[in-house]
C-alpha cells in the first residue's frame, strides 16, 4: 500500500496548478461578465454580486487557497513554475488585502467606475445573431439592480468614512447625465439596434421594442437615481480630507497600495525621494532642449509659449486623430528593428467617447480580444483641443499604442502556455513601466523629429517623475491639492486642464500613479546592466523578447528572470 501511495503522490507542480485551476474556476463563476468577455462562458448578461457578504466570501476562499499554497515546497518547482507561484501568491494577497481594507466601498475614482464601465457593455457582444441581442437586452435590464446594490456599498462607505474626497466630486454627475435620455432611441445603449444586419425584420422589431423597454425601465432610471444620489447624499457627506492616510487604517492601506503598484519592497518615503531626484535630473535636460530651440526667456515663459502658441494645436478633432494615426504608422514601420516578435492583433485610433472626455486623461489604450473579434484601440482625447498639444503626441502614441500598451498586452494574449490568470492579469508597474520605457525608446527609433517633440517626451517623463512626489505628497505628507497642482504645472508643459484632471486622478486612485516611473527605472536599470555585462553580445531584440515573453509580472520577478538571462548569456 505504501508503494501505491508513493506512486500516486502529487508533485509540487501538480499541487500548484490544481490550486491555480481551482481559483480560476472560482473567478469565472464569481465574475460572469468578465468570464464571458474572455470566452470562458456564454452568460454575457449576468452581473457580479457586489454585496459585503460576497466580498467576504471571496476573501475566505482566497485565504484558504493561500494556506494551501503555503504548504507547497516552492524550491521543488522549476524556475518557470516559481514565477507562477510567486505571481499567484502576490495577486491573492492583494485580493485579500483589498477586502480587509474594504476598498470595495469606493467603487469609483475621479473619472470612471462601475457606472462608466457599464457604458461599454456592447463591446462584449458580437451582435451577429438574435441570441446576442437578447443577451445584451438582459444586461441592460439588470443594470438597475446592479446600481441599487452599489448604492448600498456607497452608503456604507459614507458611514465608515470610506468615500472619495469631496474636492474631486465637483460636477461628478455631469458624465453620468449624458446617459439620461427621454427618448430611448437616442440612448447610447440603443446604438446596436440602429443597424442590425443579418437579422430578420420581424425579429428586429421585437428586439428594438424590448431594448427600449430595458432602457426606459432599467438603464435611464438607474443613471437618474445615481445622479440624485451623488448630488443629495454622496457629495454632501464625502470626506473633507484628501490623502489616503486619512481613511480608516489609512497609513497601512496606502503603503499596501504602494507595495502593489510598485511590486517592490519600497517605502512611501523612498518613492518620494526618488521622485525628487528624477525631477531635478529631468529639469536639467529640459533646460538644454530649450537652449536648442533658440528660445530667449525663462523656463516659465517657454512653458507659456508652448501652452498658448497656435502652431502646436489642431483646430479639429479629425486633425488631431490624423496626426496620431500618422505617428502610429511611422512607429509600426520601425518596430522590426527592435523587436523579434510582433502581435497579430491590429489596433485602431479613435477619440475618447464624448460622454467621458471632459474628465478623462489625454489618451488611453483599450485592449482588444481575439476571442471577441475586437481590435485594440488607441484612444486620443479630442475634447478642448487647445489643451492637446501636438508636441506631446509622439510620446503619447509610443506609450498607448506601439511599442507600448498595444504591443505588450496583445503579445501577452498570445502566450498560450501560461496559466489563464497570468494571461489576463495587468500589473501597472510592469505595463505602465514598459510603456514609459517605450517613450524613451522612441529616441532610438528616431520618432522625435523636432526639439519641441523631444521636449514633449521630457515633459511626459517629468510628468511621471512628478507623480512620485505629488502622489506621496498628497496621500501621506499632507500636501494640499493646490500644492500638487502648482508642482505639476511648474515642472511640465502639460496644459492646466490636463494638470487638474491628472491631480484629481491621483487623488481618487491612491498609488497607481507611482507605477509608471518606478517600472521604467527598473527596466532601464536592467537594460543598462545587460549592456554593460554582455558588451558586444548584447542584442536589443533579444532583450525586449525576454522582457515581454512572460506577460505582466511583478518587478521583483522580472529582475530575477533578467539577471538569470544575463548570467546565462555570459556563460
Amino acid at each position: 500500500m505504501l508503494l501505491v501511495c508513493t506512486l500516486f503522490a502529487q508533485t509540487p507542480k501538480a499541487d500548484l496548478f490544481q490550486l491555480i485551476d481551482k481559483d480560476w474556476a472560482f473567478r469565472m463563476q464569481e465574475y460572469p461578465a468578465w468570464a464571458s468577455s474572455l470566452g470562458f462562458n456564454d452568460d454575457k448578461a449576468a452581473f457580479s454580486e457586489v454585496s459585503v457578504a460576497a466580498h467576504e466570501r471571496r476573501a475566505d476562499f482566497w485565504r484558504d487557497i493561500l494556506k494551501q499554497l503555503g504548504s507547497i515546497d516552492r524550491s521543488a518547482l522549476t524556475s518557470a513554475d516559481q514565477v507562477n507561484y510567486d505571481m499567484f501568491k502576490f495577486m491573492l494577497e492583494d485580493d485579500v488585502a483589498q477586502v480587509e481594507f474594504q476598498s470595495y466601498l469606493i467603487p469609483w475614482d475621479s473619472d470612471s467606475g462601475f457606472h462608466s464601465s457599464f457604458a461599454f457593455s456592447s463591446n462584449d457582444f458580437s451582435f451577429d445573431a438574435v441570441k446576442s441581442y437578447e443577451a445584451y437586452i438582459r444586461r441592460l435590464s439588470g443594470f438597475k439592480k446592479y446600481v441599487d446594490d452599489h448604492l448600498v456599498l456607497l452608503r456604507l462607505g459614507i458611514e465608515k468614512g470610506m468615500t472619495l474626497p469631496k474636492t474631486i466630486l465637483k460636477d461628478y454627475e455631469k458624465s453620468i447625465e449624458a446617459y439620461i435620455v427621454k427618448d430611448a432611441e437616442e440612448s447610447h445603449f440603443f446604438k446596436p439596434f440602429k443597424d442590425m444586419p443579418g437579422i430578420d425584420k420581424s425579429q428586429q422589431a421585437r428586439l428594438c421594442k424590448q431594448a427600449k423597454k430595458a432602457i426606459n425601465s432599467s438603464v435611464t432610471p438607474a443613471y437618474t437615481l445615481l445622479v440624485d444620489f451623488i448630488k443629495n447624499e454622496y457629495r454632501p457627506n464625502a470626506r473633507e480630507t484628501l490623502g489616503a492616510v486619512a481613511l480608516p487604517n489609512g497609513k497601512a492601506y496606502y503603503q499596501q497600495r504602494v507595495d502593489f503598484y510598485t511590486t517592490l519592497d519600497v517605502s512611501m518615503d523612498e518613492v518620494f525621494e526618488v521622485g525628487q531626484s528624477e525631477v531635478k535630473r529631468i529639469r536639467a535636460a529640459m533646460e538644454e532642449v530649450i537652449k536648442e530651440t533658440g528660445f530667449e526667456g525663462t523656463f516659465e515663459e517657454f512653458i507659456h509659449f508652448l501652452r498658448t502658441d497656435p502652431q502646436f494645436y489642431c483646430d479639429t478633432p479629425k486633425c488631431l486623430l490624423k496626426e496620431a494615426a500618422y505617428i502610429a504608422k511611422k512607429i509600426d514601420g520601425r518596430l522590426p528593428q527592435l523587436f523579434s516578435k510582433l502581435p497579430s492583433l491590429p489596433y485602431g485610433v479613435e477619440p475618447v467617447p464624448d460622454a467621458i472626455a471632459p474628465r478623462y486623461t489625454t489618451g488611453r489604450y483599450v485592449p482588444g480580444s481575439t476571442a471577441n473579434h475586437k481590435s485594440g484601440t488607441y484612444w486620443v482625447n479630442t475634447y478642448n483641443l487647445k489643451t492637446r498639444p501636438l508636441y506631446n503626441l509622439p510620446a503619447l502614441t509610443l506609450h498607448e499604442a506601439v511599442p507600448g500598451h498595444h504591443l505588450q498586452i496583445s503579445l501577452a494574449e498570445e502566450l498560450k502556455d501560461l496559466p489563464h490568470f497570468r494571461q489576463h492579469t495587468y500589473l501597472s508597474s510592469y505595463g505602465e513601466g514598459w510603456a514609459l520605457y517605450c517613450e524613451w525608446l522612441g529616441q532610438e527609433m528616431d520618432i522625435y523629429s523636432t526639439p519641441y517633440e523631444h521636449f514633449g517626451r521630457l515633459t511626459y517623463e517629468m510628468w511621471r517623475a512628478c507623480r512620485l512626489v505629488v502622489d506621496v505628497g498628497m496621500h501621506a505628507k499632507g500636501w494640499t491639492r493646490d500644492e500638487a497642482v502648482d508642482f505639476l504645472a511648474s515642472n511640465t508643459a502639460l496644459s492646466l486642464h490636463n494638470v487638474n484632471t491628472e491631480i484629481d486622478r491621483y487623488i481618487g486612485w491612491p498609488a497607481q500613479a507611482l507605477s509608471y516611473k518606478v517600472g521604467e527605472l527598473k527596466i532601464r536599470e536592467l537594460r543598462s546592466k545587460a549592456e554593460q555585462e554582455l558588451g558586444s553580445a548584447f542584442d536589443i531584440r533579444e532583450f525586449h523578447y525576454m522582457i515581454l515573453k512572460n506577460g505582466a509580472i511583478p518587478l521583483f520577478t522580472l529582475e530575477t528572470i533578467m539577471n538569470n538571462w544575463i548570467e546565462g548569456r555570459k556563460r
